[in-house]
């Protein structure tokens, strides 16, 4: 009767190892779209902006900030809307750098994507499509002389 009672408890034993270790594994996350507006929404190569912004649907405390890229190019700094909603800023010199490696089509239409993950491991991403141009700006641009 004692090995049978040994038995039992080392199938026992198992089970709960296995069924502990399924609970222990990461829980799958699925990615997500989330709206995003990308400023300035025609990108000039020739331009002496300075940063890229991109202002987003998605909860800026739901975000692991420094996870986010767009069009891989690495996140500069972000903050929070007067909504509470996640705003990236990237270097500008970087995002122009794109044309570059041939990753933006200059004139052209391009698609910029966001990606990043929220702070559960969750992926989410939001595209828009923006002109790219390379026009030298002339004029004083508005200010009085």
């Amino acid at each position: 009767m004692s090995k049978i009672i040994r038995s039992v408890v080392v199938v026992l034993f198992v089970s709960f190892i296995v069924t502990l270790g399924f609970f222990q594994s990461p829980p799958s996350s699925h990615g997500f779209d989330i709206s995003i507006q990308v400023s300035p929404n025609t990108l000039n190569i020739q331009s002496q902006g300075e940063v890229v912004t991109v202002h987003t649907g998605i909860a800026y405390n739901s975000v692991e900030g420094g996870t986010v890229t767009l069009n891989d190019v690495p996140i500069s700094w972000w903050k929070a809307d007067n909504q509470g909603n996640f705003v990236a800023k990237f270097e500008m010199s970087e995002v122009k750098a794109l044309a570059d490696s041939g990753d933006l089509q200059v004139p052209g239409e391009n698609q910029i994507m966001l990606q990043g993950y929220t702070k559960d491991g969750a992926v989410f991403t939001g595209s828009q499509m923006i002109s790219v141009i390379n026009v030298q700006p002339s004029g004083s641009g508005g200010r009085a002389r």
